[in-house]
């Protein structure tokens, strides 16, 4: 495998929403470039980047996946990424090890709500972006309006820097071929062959268009730039050489957003888009260099926050450069069956070469990268070193994750990940026998190495065992992995709603407990107020005792035993929140008064109380935000009301709608599945924990129903 630098090298995260073809799509450029033999497919699970066995089955990228092509001296790393929304963190991890993200549109549906999103993350990024129309061979290719229409739609969301550098050759033969508005050449391809094209005349019926789109582009081009627009109104255009060079510095600055158009599926123009991809992409070395955080800088920052400075930030750059001391970043992490624990690493500085020691920075320890490669899909290919803008791998690494730098001792950074968002959905996990308990924890341990939204925890309160991730998708995915990976079963069931139960009224009561069973006896007597607190107070418990009506060693045993009946409930064993007590008043006997019978007067007492206090049910209510394309937002609307939702109010981006709401935690736990269904796919929800509600009465009667109160206990 040749050694290329980092000048030679362009790493591109193929990005979009799902269905538009992006594996098949990579599967056909690495075909054009003959780094395969055959195309492969996703249908047949033979597309390289599409190996995981769940992606195969469902026919959907879940997870980022790498693979590169060797085109004309140059090496280009291409990262899949999934489309899918319940999935689409993982394509905006792909925009960290990457200089220039391929915004992959569906030709019959245009754009759609991921293909905003991912564009946003690109923006944010400061990534240099390009648009590329796939599936261009379909019969609907350009939707209803055609392509001038999906053109449009792209100047109104995104501007008229969205600009052509094709137009695509369509007739009674279907899509074969493009016209190079750059060079004004037409390419000529046999759909379904090996994606390389033939040099040919611009078609007749393309000929004027193909000449008003290049003077539109190279006015663009040269806009901003003044000895470009000099060179422009002298001669009525620029020369092509000075173009080529113009464009690709406009793209690198991100001053315009290329649009191409291909047929992975035929494999059609696949070939222009790996020369677009070499000439035009920004190279590593080219990019702004890199923020990174070093432990100098962050002590200043600490003693900034403290006052014992001026304000300081822990930011830094290291430029991305052979010559500078070296440090990779780990981007993603995977867990092979035979290969174990493959680190995927882009190298930030310098060159890495094998069996190379380098210090983990993040968790301060020694790694060794014995067998350095590079991966095509799940399959590595050994190399001798690799330079700085690179993206590698390494198995077998003992104590470093994603997130992770490492690199030269004495020469410390650390590169900031991509922060995650928080998981959509929560699902009580059970394992189906003693032996898949002995094997959960591990197993579940190498799937959250691999994915970091995977959340898996026992909940306090209820004492389920409780996995989150993005969706119901997600998490089916995770238990079949589970079963098929590491043979472990378990059974996913709905978590359990953590009610609480409170109060709404004054009460005052007296708690006696006395006992003779021979000998010492029992005696305990305490007198209590109970009184509402506001939402989200807790607890609290005061002592008005005067006079030493109850001895001040025993006060803490009230309380302790009042705290015990408020953790088992009153109306349906959901603990009490939310009131105070005050001890105000009782009696106690010289020898039978010890704690416990203080303890179980204060328990009396709680309960007389609550029997007057008005006690009600409490629900979680979650705070959602909603995101759909506009024609959707009545039907969520009425969905959300059905819900017992209020909703706090709307948004608009571009043509999508932002919907902010307060719903109960129990009339969420199957959204994930609804969304899906009343927006064909398009919707996406993220939310979180809020605040705590009355339940309606209707509805705390269905929940009593079904619940056992809860039976005190004597002691």
């Amino acid at each position: 495998m040749k050694t290329y630098q980092g000048s030679e090298i362009r790493n591109v995260a193929v990005v979009g929403h799902a269905h538009s073809g992006k594996t098949t799509l990579i599967a056909a450029l690495l075909h054009a470039a003959k780094t395969t033999p055959t195309q492969g497919r996703v249908a047949d699970g033979s597309a390289v980047t599409a190996y995981d066995e769940e992606e195969v089955a469902r026919a959907n990228t879940m997870q980022n996946a790498v693979a590169f092509a060797e085109w004309q001296g140059t090496k280009i790393n291409l990262v899949d990424t999934p489309g899918f929304h319940m999935f689409s963190h993982e394509a905006k991890a792909a925009l960290l090890p990457v200089e220039a993200a391929a915004v992959v549109v569906n030709a019959q549906n245009g754009v759609e709500p991921v293909t905003e999103r991912v564009w946003k993350w690109a923006e944010e990024a400061d990534m240099p972006h390009f648009v590329v129309i796939n599936q261009m061979d379909h019969p609907k290719a350009g939707g209803e309006g055609g392509l001038s229409a999906l053109i449009e739609d792209l100047h109104d969301r995104w501007g008229r820097l969205c600009v052509p550098i094709q137009l695509p050759i369509s007739d009674a033969e279907g899509f074969h071929g493009v016209v190079d508005l750059v060079t004004m050449e037409a390419f000529y391809y046999t759909p379904g062959g090996d994606g390389r094209g033939k040099i040919g005349e611009i078609p007749a019926n393309l000929a004027h268009a193909a000449k008003e789109a290049h003077e539109a582009l190279v006015e663009l081009v040269a806009e901003g730039k003044d000895e470009l627009m000099e060179e422009f109104f002298a001669e009525g255009t620029i020369p092509e050489q000075h173009l080529i060079t113009a464009l690709h510095e406009a793209i690198r600055e991100d001053r315009i957003f290329p649009v191409l158009y291909v047929s992975g599926e035929m494999n059609v123009a696949c070939d222009h888009l790996l020369d677009f991809i070499k000439v035009y992409a920004p190279a590593p070395i080219e990019r702004t260099p890199m923020r990174v955080k070093t432990a100098v800088l962050e002590a200043v920052a600490a003693q900034a926050e403290n006052g014992e400075g001026a304000g300081a930030s822990a930011s830094a750059t290291r430029k991305v450069s052979d010559e500078e001391p070296t440090a990779v970043f780990v981007y993603k992490t995977m867990s092979d069956p035979f290969a174990g624990r493959i680190t995927f690493f882009k190298v930030i500085s310098g060159v890495v070469k094998n069996d190379a020691s380098l210090e983990n920075y993040t968790r301060h320890s020694q790694e060794k990268f014995s067998h350095l490669s590079i991966m095509q899909g799940r399959k590595a290919i050994d190399v001798s070193e690799l330079h700085a803008g690179d993206l590698g791998a390494v198995a077998k690494l003992r104590d470093t994750f994603t997130g992770d730098t490492l690199g030269q001792k004495g020469a410390e950074v650390l590169v900031e990940s991509v922060p995650m968002p928080e998981p959509a959905m929560t699902y009580a996990i059970e394992p189906k026998s003693r032996a898949d308990e002995d094997k959960l924890a591990p197993a579940l341990h190498k799937l959250m190495e691999e994915d970091q939204l995977i959340r898996f925890f026992r909940d306090p309160q209820t004492n389920e065992f409780l996995i989150a991730g993005a969706g119901q998708q997600h998490i089916e995915t995770i238990v079949n992995r589970l079963k098929k990976r590491y043979h472990a079963e378990v059974t996913l069931n709905a978590p359990k709603v953590p009610y609480r139960e409170t109060i709404r009224g004054h009460a005052d009561a007296q708690g006696r407990h006395k006992k003779q069973t021979g000998g010492h006896g029992q005696f305990g007597d305490c007198k209590i107020r109970m009184e509402p607190l506001p939402r989200g107070a807790g607890f609290e418990f005061a002592n008005e005792i005067f006079g030493g009506a109850i001895p001040r060693q025993f006060v803490p045993a009230v309380e302790k035993g009042i705290t015990e009946s408020a953790m088992r409930g009153y109306l349906a064993g959901y603990p009490v929140v939310d009131f105070k007590v005050t001890v105000y008043d009782g009696s106690y006997h010289d020898v039978d008064s010890n704690e416990m019978s203080f303890k179980m007067a204060g328990r009396l007492a709680f309960r007389k109380c609550m029997e007057q206090a008005k006690p009600c049910l409490l629900e979680p209510v979650m705070k959602v935000d909603i995101e759909a394309p506009d024609d959707f937002a009545g039907t969520l609307m009425g969905d959300l009301n059905s819900r017992r939702g209020r909703v706090q109010g709307m948004e608009t981006r571009g043509r999508t709608t932002l919907i902010h709401a307060e719903v109960p935690m129990a009339e969420m736990l199957s959204y994930a599945t609804q969304l899906t269904s009343m927006t064909q796919g398009k919707g996406s929800y993220h939310m979180e924990m809020d605040h705590y509600d009355i339940v309606p009465q209707q509805v705390a009667e269905k929940i009593l129903a079904n619940a056992k109160a809860p039976v005190e206990e004597e002691e």
